[in-house]
Formats: structure tokens, C-alpha cells, sequence
């Protein structure tokens, strides 16, 4: 039916009344054109802001630990061979090959004599770039030689402050790591501040310069800086190459500068593995992540003269048998909740199994044994039965490879990091849990569905959160490895500290979530954080850096003097590892053993050279030193009467156990174990008995220190 209306108006013209519409489309467009622009700006601002303050405060700790080097010390002031000797046990080792390449005739000899040295090990030509992590060194050396710098900088200074630079470094992608997580350059400037205030828990760099893990930690930081920014979502192709590029040299860099890389990289791996198996993580990116990992180590592997130690890593049989595995099972990521479970269950046996015997393999091959001492140690220190095997105790016997201190976490505690990690650590555990159980379940649905599942958690956070929790449970095992874990601990719990994620996630649990109140706490309780730490350490900082002190160390100095005084160049010296490689960095002369311990030739050599602070018979040590080709042997006093050591950790009751022997003083002893016919031979050649003088003569002496000279009989 038709009906008549009343008219609302007069016609209006075409022009006119589209005129409003064109208007507020013209207005809508601008405004939308400034808010693009005015949050392009405001980008650009943060970034440049960001960044130059992760470069100061880079800059800033570089100079503070060189500061600290030079006031405990007073490096600029005492002799050369006090700085010398400043770098003790192993540091020392690795410093002495930089040492003879700068004092080579060319490079081309000191790369030479590093291929072909008869010096580290007597009666023996080893190749130093084949057996330990020195490239550093050599490249290091080739630059001072070329750079116009010679007259302006000290070696040793060239050297030290190299150290230090890689300090900025690292501190900057402890930052960068910790923005990319949170979004804010915020929490970058906590992480790096709780680096700088928790010191002792995060560096050992002002004291142990040389040591293979200060070279190797900032090139770890930034694997994991590239790492976490290639998981984040919506990357561009030529973003995710040049990622997987930062990824593929920073891991070369870390594997190329520490013996130590494939385990640590091993833990990663597992990391990764855990991830992919929930499906937190994209699978294509992760094995390209493992893909990286076997061609960083097999690229050192061939710059160190294809070392057999790497090629039998079980860094290399993971990664290939997970490769295998997954070419194997294809359906791993269909299926209900317990069809899944169960498959994932068969594939870690799966990739287990194939690890342990492709390891096997590989090692029967090469008739590898360089690594077989840290497995006996592991056996050992998880209770896995009693060992009397000397190399496994003498690990489990020093501190650096117990278990990680309690009054580490009252330290860490007093700067707010312990608490504030544990704060984020838990929730963030929980919520993989849960997403890592939805994506199982999810696994049949839709893409939108399953993307839905996995949002509460994004990839990026996901891993640093595994990673975090394995290098976790590493140091709270071994406490030498506490500086892979204190670190991170700074960028996690600052990350969650600023994100907005984690903030949502807590507010919506205790049922007082706004999108205001999130973006105020995130910024607010940071900010708070900082006032704090500043108030509290500040004063102590500079405290710190007025404080002066001195090296003193004369009985050494005196010794060094006199070997390179009273010995010929060819001279060949026996005694402890960590004082021999001192004896090759201030003297040059040939040693029997050292402290790179990662042979098994060497470490049965370092064991026989050990029975000078055993119960032995003069004419067996005898026998033993000259089959070294040894002139001189160095017995110190802090050794044969040992006191740092409990009774059954110190070196002589190591050997006496290795020995057979009752070990000294009160305490209970094995039954099978016997008193030894001999008295310890440190205590016994002091006697000066003709027995013993008819083979040693004694040559030096001091508070410290005892010099034999050893006859040579026809």
C-alpha cells in the first residue's frame, strides 16, 4: 500500500549536502595524518633518547671497572712484572701468547710459534690455536702491531682496555635486550643499573681480566639481544635475515672466544626445544636457530684446526638429532590433548636416544676423551656415587664449583632485584604453563583460534623466561656460572617490571585492571625503583672509587726476578698449574704442565707432576720430574701445608686418595686405603737427607717459595 509522509525539508542541492561529509573526511584524514606524524616524531624522540642513554651508560661502566682495575692496584705505578703477575692462574696463560706475538719479529713467526709451541708443554709441540680459545689474543696483538699506537698506548693497556670496552658493550645489549621485552627504554636503564649495583654477582671482569668468559658474555648478550628481537611478530623478510645474520655472528663470536661455548649453547638449545615442543615458539625460526648454532661451532671447530673436543660436543649430536626427529615426525603439532602429549613424550626419546648415539658415535670415531673430566665431575657432584678420581674431586673440591652461595641472594636482595625477579618470575611461570597446556588443546582449531591461545604470552618473553630458568638451576649448581644467570636475572625482572603485559596480567588476577591505572604503575614502580637504588648505592659507589690500595705480592716478584736472572732461556720449570703460568708470562721458560685443563695428555701430566706434595719416595719423583725433561721444580709453602682446604680437600689429601694413602691428621679414613711407606716429599726435601740431595739441590728460597735444581745423571 502506497502512503503519503509529511516532507522533512526543501531539496537540498547535490553540492550541499555532500559538503558536511567531504568536511569531516577532511578533518579526519588530518587528524589521523597528525597523529601518525606526531607518533613518528615521538618514536624517533624515545629512540634517539633511548639510545643515547644506553650508550652513556655503556661508557660509564666501561670507566668504572677500569677505575676500580687501576685504584686496587695502582696498575699505572708498579712494575711490569707486577702487572704481570697481577694476572693470575690462567689469565696469565692466555695473556702470555698476546705477549708473544706483540714481541714476535713478525706475525707471521708469532702465528708460528703458536702453531708449532714447545714451550707450554716440555718434551712436547702443541698447537695453541688448535687447543685453547687465544684467537682474541692474536687478533688483538695484529692490531696493535698495525695501528699507529705504539708510542701513544702500552700493550698491556691496549690490551686491559679492550676488556673494559667490551664491558660498554655488554651492558648495552643488556639494555637493548630489556627494551625490545617491555617496550620502554625504562626498563633498559634499570637493567643496566642493577648490572652496575649488583657488580660482584654480575662481573668478575676488574679482577680476571683475561679470563675466557670476559671476552665471551657481552657477544652472548648480544646473541640474545638479536634473538628476542627475531621472535618478535610481523618481521619483514629482509629484517629476519639480517636478525638471523646478527644471530649467526654473535654466536661465531661467543663459540670462537670460550672453550665453555657448546655447553652453554646446549642449554639454549634445550630452551628451544622446550618452547617448539609447546608451540610458544614459530618452529621455522627455531631451527634455523639450530641451524646457526652447529655452523657457528663448526666454523670454530675449522679455525681451530677441526679440534676434536667441538666436533664430539653434545651441542652438535642435539641439534643434528633434533633435526633428524623432526624430518621423522611430521604430525607432532595434531592431534586431541593426549594424542599430542604422547607423541611429544615419544619425540624427546626420540631426539634423547639419537643424541646419545650419534655422540657416540663421534666419539669413537676420534677417539675422543678431552671432555670425559667434566663428566665424571657432573657424575660425581649429583650423587651419582663416590669418585676417587683425582681430576673429577679437584673440581669438586673448589668453590667456584659448589653450589651457588646463600648470602649471593641477601646481596642481590638489598638492590630489589632478587625480589622484584621472584615477583615476576612467578606469574610468568604460570601463565606458559597454562598457554603451553591451551596450545595443546588448541592444536586442531582454527589459525585465528590457536593465535588467540597463544597471545598471552608472546615469544620473545617466552624465551628469555625459559632461558632464565635453566641458566637458573646452571648457577644455583655451579657457582662459577652465576654470571650467565645474574645478569639476565637484571633484564628479565626489569623487563617485567615496565611491561605492560605483566602488569595486565596481575591487575586482572587481583580484579583491578584499567588500561590507566597499567600504563601509571608501569612507568610509576620503575621509577621508584631507581630513586631508590640511587639513594642507597650512590654513596657507596663513590666511596668505592676513592678508595686506593696497592699491589703487593714480594715473594712472587722475587722469584719471577730471579728465574729470569739466574735460568737459561731453555729452562724447563715444574710446580703448580696456576704458578706456572705465571712463570711463562714474566719469564718465557718452558713448563711441564699448565692450567688449560681441557686435555687428557696434560691432565695425567699435571697428576704425575702433583707427586711433589704427595707421599712418594725421592728417587719416584725424580724419575717422574726428568721424564718431563724437568730442570727445576717450585714447591710452595701454601700447597704442602695447606690450611684453605677442609680436611679431604686439599691437594695432598686429593693425591693421597688417588694415591692409595691414609690422608693426614684427625678424621676418619676408607678402610682400603693404606699408610704410604714414604713421607710427603714438599716436607721431607727440606731436610736436606742425602737422599734426596743426590737429586735435588736447593737454588732458591723465601717465605713462600722453595727452588730445587735436579741433577742429571747419566
Amino acid at each position: 500500500m502506497t502512503t503519503i509522509r509529511q516532507r522533512k525539508g526543501g531539496k537540498v542541492p547535490e553540492g550541499d549536502e555532500d559538503q558536511p561529509s567531504e568536511e569531516k573526511n577532511v578533518k579526519s584524514e588530518r587528524k589521523i595524518l597528525y597523529d601518525h606524524t606526531g607518533g613518528k616524531l615521538w618514536n624517533i624522540l624515545s629512540l634517539t633518547v633511548g639510545g643515547i642513554v644506553a650508550i652513556s651508560l655503556g661508557l660509564l661502566t666501561s670507566v668504572y671497572v677500569a677505575t676500580l682495575h687501576e685504584n686496587d692496584l695502582w696498575f699505572s705505578n708498579i712494575k711490569e712484572v707486577e702487572r704481570e703477575i697481577s694476572f693470575r692462574t690462567e689469565c696469565g696463560l692466555y695473556y702470555s701468547y698476546y705477549k708473544q706475538m706483540i714481541q714476535a719479529a713478525s706475525i707471521q713467526q708469532g702465528l708460528h710459534g703458536l702453531v708449532y709451541d714447545n714451550k707450554t708443554e716440555s718434551v712436547r709441540t702443541i698447537n695453541i690455536l688448535e687447543r685453547m680459545n687465544v684467537y682474541q689474543e692474536v687478533f688483538l696483538s695484529i692490531l696493535y702491531r698495525i695501528l699507529p699506537i705504539q708510542q701513544y698506548l702500552e700493550p698491556v693497556y691496549f690490551y686491559i682496555y679492550t676488556l673494559f670496552g667490551l664491558q660498554a658493550v655488554y651492558v648495552i645489549a643488556l639494555y637493548v635486550t630489556s627494551w625490545l621485552l617491555s617496550g620502554t627504554w625504562l626498563s633498559g636503564l634499570l637493567a643496566a643499573c642493577w648490572y652496575i649495583t649488583n657488580r660482584i654477582d654480575t662481573t668478575r671482569v676488574e679482577f680476571t681480566i683475561p679470563l675466557r668468559e670476559n671476552w665471551a658474555l657481552p657477544f652472548f648478550a648480544i646473541q640474545i639481544a638479536a634473538i628476542t628481537y627475531l621472535f618478535r611478530s610481523h618481521l619483514q623478510p629482509a629484517q629476519e635475515r639480517l636478525t638471523l645474520l646478527a644471530v649467526f655472528v654473535a654466536t661465531f663470536l661467543f663459540s670462537l672466544t670460550w672453550q665453555f661455548n657448546q655447553f652453554m649453547m646446549l642449554i639454549q638449545a634445550l630452551a628451544l626445544f622446550i618452547l617448539d615442543c609447546f608451540d610458544i615458539l614459530p618452529t621455522a625460526k627455531v631451527m634455523w636457530l639450530y641451524v646457526i648454532q652447529i655452523s657457528g661451532l663448526l666454523l670454530v671447530c675449522a679455525l681451530q684446526f677441526f679440534n676434536s673436543m667441538i666436533l664430539g660436543s653434545l651441542l652438535i649430536s642435539f641439534n643434528t638429532s633434533i633435526l633428524i626427529a623432526r624430518t621423522i615426525q611430521k604430525n607432532l603439532k595434531k592431534g586431541s590433548l593426549l594424542n599430542r602429549l604422547g607423541k611429544l613424550i615419544l619425540h624427546a626419546l626420540l631426539v634423547s636416544s639419537l643424541t646419545l648415539l650419534v655422540n657416540k658415535f663421534i666419539k669413537k670415531i676420534l677417539n675422543l676423551e678431552s671432555d670425559e673430566h667434566i663428566f665424571k665431575f657432573l657424575k660425581a657432584k649429583f650423587g651419582f656415587g663416590a669418585t676417587r678420581d683425582f681430576d673429577a674431586n679437584l673440581y669438586l673440591c673448589e668453590e667456584a664449583f659448589g653450589l651457588l652461595p646463600l648470602n649471593t641472594f641477601s646481596r642481590l636482595s638489598d638492590t630489589l632485584l632478587f625480589y622484584v625477579y621472584i615477583f615476576i618470575l612467578f606469574p610468568m611461570t604460570i601463565t606458559a604453563v597454562i598457554v603451553a597446556l591451551r596450545n595443546l588443546s588448541c592444536s586442531n582449531q582454527a589459525q585465528e583460534k590457536l593465535e588467540e591461545c597463544t597471545i598471552s604470552l608472546k615469544p620473545d618473553a617466552a624465551y628469555n623466561l625459559i632461558h632464565t630458568v635453566l641458566f637458573g638451576c646452571l648457577a644455583l649448581s655451579t657457582m662459577r656460572m652465576k654470571y650467565l644467570w645474574t645478569s639476565h636475572m637484571c633484564v628479565f625482572a626489569s623487563f617485567g617490571l615496565c611491561s605492560t603485559e605483566v602488569w595486565r596480567l596481575i591487575l586482572k588476577c587481583v580484579h583491578l585492571y584499567t588500561s590507566q591505572r597499567t600504563q601509571m604503575i608501569k612507568y610509576l614502580i620503575p621509577i621508584i625503583t631507581l630513586l631508590y637504588i640511587v639513594y642507597k648505592f650512590w654513596p657507596g659507589i663513590m666511596d668505592e672509587l676513592l678508595e686506593l690500595r696497592e699491589f703487593y705480592d714480594p715473594d712472587t716478584v722475587e722469584l719471577m726476578n730471579w728465574i729470569k736472572s739466574n735460568t737459561p732461556n731453555t729452562a724447563v720449570f715444574a710446580g703448580s698449574m696456576q704458578l706456572l703460568a705465571g712463570v711463562k708470562l714474566c719469564t718465557g721458560r718452558t713448563l711441564t704442565n699448565h692450567p688449560h685443563y681441557e686435555d687428557k695428555h696434560l691432565r695425567e701430566r699435571t697428576k704425575q707432576i702433583y707427586q711433589i706434595y704427595a707421599k712418594r719416595s725421592p728417587e719416584d719423583v725424580y724419575r717422574i720430574l726428568r721424564s718431563f725433561s724437568t730442570d727445576y721444580v717450585i714447591l710452595e709453602d701454601s700447597i704442602c701445608y695447606e690450611r684453605r682446604h677442609s680436611r679431604g680437600c686439599r691437594l695432598r689429601d686429593l693425591l693421597d686418595i688417588a694415591n692409595g694413602h691414609i690422608m693426614d691428621g684427625l678424621g676418619e679414613n676408607e678402610p682400603d686405603l693404606k699408610p704410604s711407606l714414604y713421607p710427603r716429599f714438599c716436607e721431607e726435601i727440606k731436610k736436606n737427607l742425602p737422599s734426596y740431595t743426590i737429586h735435588f739441590t736447593r737454588v732458591f728460597q723465601n717465605k713462600t717459595f722453595h727452588v730445587y735444581k735436579l741433577a742429571k745423571h747419566k
